[in-house]
């Protein structure tokens, strides 16, 4: 699968995809998390870090522009890297902060606000955009690389959450 959308009711079924995510991620997987404020990015991930067994308190990368965060996959330790480029400039912010060196490596990359690192940015395997209506939200996943079409595969994604 490589493409799945569908409408979010409430805060719980952005949370229970949060947790279908958990379940599937890979090391060295990008995803990249489009919507405006307010539209639930932090919240999925947020969700989506404490089903993978993250206990800790999951903060806002707002200010800091990343947080890392240790997981256990299959009994493997990954770093997840928790990235919110809201506030960064420019592109070459990214590149200057050294960022890029955490792509490719075997650590799980979640981006809050890629948009702001256009071009310099790796690519995404997996694309999330998340659109508030009411009190639920439009959610659309596109997988970019045969990573990102294999996690969506084992997703078990149901309408409606």
């Amino acid at each position: 699968m490589r493409h799945w959308q569908d409408f979010l009711k409430d805060e719980a079924g952005t949370q229970a995809l949060g947790m279908a995510l958990a379940r599937v991620l890979a090391p060295g997987l990008s995803i990249h998390l489009h919507g405006d404020l307010g539209a639930g990015k932090t919240f999925l991930t947020r969700a989506l870090l404490h089903a993978a067994g993250y206990t800790g308190r999951v903060k806002s990368p707002t200010y800091t522009l990343v947080e890392p965060y240790t997981i256990s996959l299959a009994g493997q330790m990954v770093e997840l890297l928790h990235f919110d480029l809201y506030r960064m400039g420019s592109p070459e912010e990214f590149i200057d902060a050294g960022f890029r060196e955490h792509f490719g490596t075997g650590k799980i990359c979640v981006i809050e606000w890629p948009e702001q690192a256009t071009g310099v940015l790796p690519a995404a395997d997996i694309d999330i955009f998340l659109n508030a209506k009411g009190e639920g939200r439009e959610v659309e996943l596109r997988a970019h690389s045969d990573l990102g079409a294999s996690c969506l595969e084992k997703l078990h994604l149901s309408p409606n959450l």
